[in-house]
């Protein structure tokens, strides 16, 4: 396992007007956290909160990943495409949602990275966890999890946002020394449309949603090199919800086709101009 890059942000910044910022996520509790989602039923629905009761919402985030993870295995020659992965993670899988409706498709075995024990337990009651796809069980958090296998996929949505700067870089690194030499982690996260630019902190939750640029450079401190990214689309505008953005970390640039740039895979690395009237789900499945 490679080292993890050392990254410790200042809680505390001083602003032109002599007064003192706070970074978002030194507001970060995991104990709250985790509070938080003990209180939330081990339910699909119950987990995307208000979005629960729409079928479409899974609909159109699931065919969005799957269109997304085909693109890029069209992009790295290495990558098997008419073929199943051979292992793959769900980082933040919550009750298995993103693992049943699409990772249990591309991959032969997924282990879950997960918190909250409820929800790991729902999952393995379910009819997902007999099916002989799910593979080990780690209840711990992001933060904590050191992986020990060399994996095809790890696939992370909504759940880093529960993760200081530090923490994130440091669990980005770890995933990097985790992947097999052709292997793909891919982050799909709400992005923050703060006016000023900065993350946003949400304290129901005790979460940040971070701008597309601090997502850059965490990246770049954990040594990743993001072969893609584009934005989630479909999501009725009526609706207001954050925007949602995917981006396929490899740890080497020899994946890349030639290209020279991020701009030749069709990369858009802009924010879109949604505006938060309520949160798109910031955590778990």
């Amino acid at each position: 396992m490679s080292e993890t890059p050392q990254h410790q942000p200042n809680a505390e910044v001083k602003v032109n007007d002599g007064s003192t910022a706070i970074h978002a996520d030194s507001k970060i509790d995991h104990a709250a956290s985790i509070n938080y989602w003990n209180s939330v039923p081990a339910t699909p629905g119950a987990m995307l909160a208000m979005l629960g009761d729409f079928s479409w919402y899974t609909r159109i985030d699931l065919r969005g990943s799957k269109n997304f993870l085909a693109k890029v295995r069209r992009l790295i020659p290495a990558l098997p495409r008419d073929q199943k992965l051979a292992l793959g993670a769900d980082c933040g899988a919550g009750v298995g949602r993103i693992t049943e409706g699409f990772l249990s498709e591309v991959c032969e075995v997924v282990d879950i990275v997960e918190p909250v024990e409820k929800f790991t337990q729902a999952l393995k009651e379910s009819e997902l966890g007999g099916r002989g796809v799910i593979g080990d069980i780690y209840n711990v958090g992001l933060e904590a999890w050191n992986p020990e296998k060399k994996y095809d996929l790890i696939w992370t949505q909504w759940c880093v946002g529960h993760l200081t700067d530090s923490q994130l870089i440091g669990f980005v690194a770890r995933c990097r020394g985790s992947l097999n030499e052709s292997g793909l982690m891919v982050v799909k996260e709400n992005q923050s449309t703060d006016p000023s630019g900065k993350d946003m902190y949400d304290d129901v939750d005790s979460s940040v949603t971070r701008t597309d640029a601090k997502f850059k450079e965490i990246f770049e401190a954990a040594g990743m090199d993001v072969v893609k990214s584009e934005m989630q689309t479909g999501f009725p505008k009526q609706y207001k919800l954050l925007p949602v953005k995917i981006k396929c970390q490899t740890s080497a640039n020899e994946h890349r086709t030639g290209a020279s740039s991020l701009s030749e895979f069709g990369d858009s690395w802009g924010v879109s101009g949604c505006h938060e009237d309520f949160p798109s789900p910031s955590v778990h499945y």
